[in-house]
C-alpha cells in the first residue's frame, strides 16, 4: 500500500510549483494537491483551498521537508552587485543584470 503524505502547504500556487520542482530534481516523487480550488474560497475555509505538496513514495517525507526548509529560508550567497553597463543595482541571486541583461562581470561599454 502506497501512503503518500502531504510535505507543505501554502498560499501561493507559485511556491508549491517551485518546491515540486526542487524535490523532483531530487529524485522525490511528488503530487500537489488544491491546485484549482481558488474559486471556492468563502463557500470552504480559505486554509482548505490552499495547493498542497504531497510526497508519493513512503521514506522520502523527512527529506523532503529538509530540502524545502532549505529552499525557503536559505539567503542568497554573496553581495549585491551593480550592472557595468547600464548602472542598475542587481541583488546577489542573479548572475545577469535584469535591466540590460548583462552578464555580472561584463566590462564597462567602451572598454
Amino acid at each position: 500500500m502506497n501512503v503518500m503524505r502531504k510535505v507543505h502547504t501554502a498560499e501561493s500556487a507559485i511556491e508549491i510549483a517551485h518546491l515540486r520542482n526542487i524535490l523532483e530534481s531530487e529524485g522525490i516523487a511528488c503530487i500537489v494537491r488544491n491546485d484549482r480550488l481558488s474559486g471556492v474560497v468563502g463557500e470552504i475555509p480559505f486554509v482548505e483551498c490552499w495547493p498542497e505538496l504531497w510526497v508519493r513514495e513512503p521514506g522520502q517525507e523527512l527529506r523532503a521537508r529538509g530540502l524545502i526548509e532549505v529552499a525557503l529560508h536559505s539567503q542568497p550567497s554573496g553581495d549585491a552587485w551593480t550592472c557595468a553597463r547600464c548602472g542598475e543595482r542587481i541583488e546577489a541571486q542573479f548572475s545577469e543584470c535584469w535591466n540590460c541583461a548583462a552578464p555580472a562581470g561584463t566590462p564597462p561599454e567602451g572598454i
